[in-house]
Formats: C-alpha cells, sequence, structure tokens
C-alpha cells in the first residue's frame, strides 16, 4: 500500500490573481533578462543591475495585467470560437 501525499494547492477562486501572478513573472524575467544583457552585456556586475531592472519591470507588470487581463479575455474571445 503507497501513501499518496499531496501538496496543499490554493482554492480556484484564486486562480485569477494567480495567472497574472506567475505570467509577470516570467514575462519580466525573461524580458528584463534580455534588455539588460543586450544594454550593458554580461559584466561582473550584471545581477546587481539586473535584478532591480526585474524587480520595477514586475512592479509595473503585475498591476497592468491585473488591469489588461479581462480586456484581453474579451478580444480572444471576439476573435476565437469557444470550446465546444
Amino acid at each position: 500500500m503507497s501513501i499518496q501525499r499531496t501538496r496543499p494547492r490554493l482554492p480556484a477562486r484564486y486562480a485569477p490573481l494567480v495567472t497574472p501572478l506567475v505570467l509577470s513573472l516570467l514575462m519580466t524575467f525573461i524580458v528584463s533578462l534580455i534588455s539588460t544583457l543586450k544594454g550593458v552585456g554580461l559584466r561582473p556586475d550584471f545581477m546587481a543591475v539586473w535584478g532591480p531592472a526585474w524587480g520595477l519591470s514586475w512592479l509595473v507588470a503585475f498591476p497592468t495585467l491585473l488591469l489588461v487581463l479581462p480586456i484581453v479575455h474579451r478580444i480572444v474571445g471576439w476573435i476565437c470560437q469557444p470550446v465546444p
């Protein structure tokens, strides 16, 4: 007999908040990394330059996503057929 352990999960009602949180973290991580690399190059203090840039970009991106995601859902619903 095996014991299956499950990790605690947030209730589904938090999905509209968690989705833009995760999306903004990943998006700003990648975009700020590329932008900082292009701007200053890979130098010894790269992390010290990139870290604050990522933090600032995330502080702008997360609330922006919270505001625009409902609009994006409407636009996508207008462009795409619903799932049967």
